[in-house]
């Protein structure tokens, strides 16, 4: 007998919230049932905080269900209240759009465009750009209620400093984009991360309000560390899935290095790799662990980058800490000579965001120049390195060869 997606996505980690759970697990076990995930285009690209959503997509369709991934052309006018502090960036139109049009190959990347499930991309601009104010006040007013909406959490923490009505209508606009969904596509059930809960919520009421169906809704996790933060954050900000803002082989070194009590987590929610060989990878609390480290890293940038990518950034980490070819390596190619200062390198070849920090992991003693300590704030490359060619140590887990052009 075929399992239930649902125990699926439960027996993984992902389900943080539903409701009418009984109805939605006995609907996803008796037919292929149409869902959508949203995505704003705030950015150029896509970040680490989007994969959970992706794969949640990913395994659903896998076991036969329909996915419609929503691009938020139209509510990235408006900006998403939820867990901000203070109003969202306005961007032009010109901008959205182009992320938009970024943002697309990175989905497909997830899911499959062929089949009798076959994914669709669809983009909320193109019916609320010419949404007429009035006729959707008239029309649908009536079963938005502001009480309800007050209480919800992405609204709460903005009360007390102030939220603008632009800000308001974001709900509004995500739970009509679900009727929308729902009257054009068959659409019954919207996931997101659990951030995304009374925007979901607010969607699938709205529907069960105007059209008297039952619609649903379903939450993830996010990704986050041991003490309840978000993970993905580098010194360069966000983990990006556009290569060129986050290399694979710094994708493979953040996952490398993940905290031992979350590498077990990390493997159930963004590889697919089976519970059964995940329980046996993490068994062990002690260097043995690092075999389970290598797994996820080099599975999530498979998935992201493809397996050729990853293969590299596989080889390029065990050439810096494993004793592998050096010319295997990951390189940075600087115009300079020996005469520049190491704090300097390492500020051009990002591994530092600024001379200061440079400076003060330098007085901290985390750098070495091959093997010898940098031990002067003030020194050049020449004073510790042998060529123009030479290997850049920061602490015990950055390693990268220099080449001084």
């Amino acid at each position: 007998m075929k399992k239930n997606v649902y125990d699926i996505l439960e027996g993984r980690g992902f389900i943080k919230q539903t409701v009418f759970k009984d109805d939605l697990y006995k609907l996803l076990g008796e037919q292929s049932v149409v869902f959508y995930c949203g995505f704003d285009p705030t950015a150029d690209s896509l970040h680490i905080g989007h994969f959970i959503p992706l794969m949640a997509a990913s395994i659903m369709q896998k076991a036969g269900h329909k996915p419609i991934l929503l691009v938020g052309g139209g509510t990235a006018m408006v900006g998403d209240p939820s867990n901000r502090n203070d109003m969202r960036q306005m961007m032009t139109k010109e901008t959205i759009a182009a992320n938009v049009e970024k943002i697309k190959p990175q989905l497909a990347r997830f899911v499959s465009f062929e089949g009798e499930n076959a994914a669709r991309i669809v983009n909320n601009a193109d019916w609320l750009c010419n949404l007429n104010y009035i006729d959707f006040l008239r029309d649908y007013g009536a079963y938005l209620s502001v009480n309800k909406m007050l209480t919800a959490d992405c609204f709460k923490t903005r009360l007390e400093k102030g939220l603008s009505f632009l800000e308001f209508n974001y709900m509004p606009m995500q739970a009509y984009d679900f009727l929308r969904l729902f009257t054009d596509y068959g659409c019954v059930l919207e996931i997101g991360g659990n951030d995304q809960w009374s925007n979901i919520l607010a969607g699938a009421d709205f529907i069960r309000r105007v059209a008297h169906k039952d619609a649903y809704a379903l939450t993830y996790t996010l990704l986050e560390t041991k003490d309840g933060k978000k993970m993905g954050k580098t010194q360069k900000g966000a983990l990006w899935l556009d290569a060129q803002k986050t290399t694979p082989y710094e994708m493979y070194q953040f996952f490398r290095n993940v905290d031992d009590e979350e590498v077990e987590n990390c493997l159930k929610l963004l590889t697919y790799v089976e519970l059964d060989e995940i329980r046996s990878l993490c068994a062990h609390r002690d260097e043995r662990i690092n075999i389970a480290k290598k797994r996820l890293a080099y599975e999530v940038v498979k998935l992201i980058h493809g397996e050729q990518f990853a293969d590299r950034a596989q080889a390029q980490a065990q050439a810096a800490f494993e004793g592998g070819a050096q010319a295997e390596m990951p390189t940075a190619e600087i115009a300079g000579s020996l005469d520049m200062l190491v704090t300097d390198i390492m500020v051009a070849c990002k591994v530092c965001a600024s001379k200061g920090e440079a400076r003060r992991l330098i007085e901290g003693g985390g750098v070495k120049i091959d093997d010898k300590k940098v031990d002067n704030v003030y020194g050049k490359a020449g004073d510790y390195a042998g060529g123009a060619e030479f290997v850049l140590n920061k602490g015990k887990k950055t390693k990268l060869k220099i080449a001084l052009k």
